[in-house]
């Protein structure tokens, strides 16, 4: 295994063990109710049957298990592409993705839902509650997005053609 190969998968494990440390203490916490941190940001105990930021709820008993596999098949095509990763940021990115997909596919498979906690709010318009796995996973595919968009100072390996 190559170095970026590594590193990607250091992350990805970093990301796991944050995620699943931090999801028991904080629901120990909230024990006794919401905690507010700021003017826009508290923790709150939120269950989440869907995908990140409650999208695609399923409230069936195989619920967890279709979104889990969805995941873990979206880890794999991730770790198929750190493999193919020569550069230090995308091998990075993977990792946190990869690392968010399976914290949160390990809280589907042990309880049945995801535990979100992180609740960003303003004027009371609230963003979905969401946990380190979920930041995880959204940072790296920010990261992703900027190093497509940036790879090489912005200018293009091949020379784009104009066909007429």
């Amino acid at each position: 295994m190559k170095r970026l190969q590594r590193i990607g998968f250091a992350v990805a494990a970093v990301a796991v063990i944050l995620d699943q440390i931090s999801k028991p203490l904080i629901r120990q916490w909230l024990a006794g109710g919401d905690i507010q941190l700021g003017p826009f940001l508290s923790l709150v105990s939120a269950w989440n049957k869907g995908v990140g930021f409650s999208l695609l709820t399923m409230s069936e008993a195989s619920g967890p298990y279709v979104l889990s596999a969805l995941a873990v098949v979206i880890a794999g095509a991730m770790t198929f592409w750190l493999f193919r990763a020569h550069r230090l940021l995308p091998a990075i990115s993977l990792g946190l993705i990869i690392g968010g997909a399976l914290g949160n596919v390990i809280d589907r498979l042990r309880l049945g839902a995801v535990f979100d906690f992180i609740d960003v709010h303003v004027a009371g318009y609230h963003w979905p509650a969401f946990n380190l796995a979920d930041s995880a996973l959204s940072i790296g595919v920010a990261l992703l997005i900027i190093d497509g968009l940036f790879e090489g100072g912005g200018k293009s390996k091949t020379p784009a053609r104009l066909e007429g």
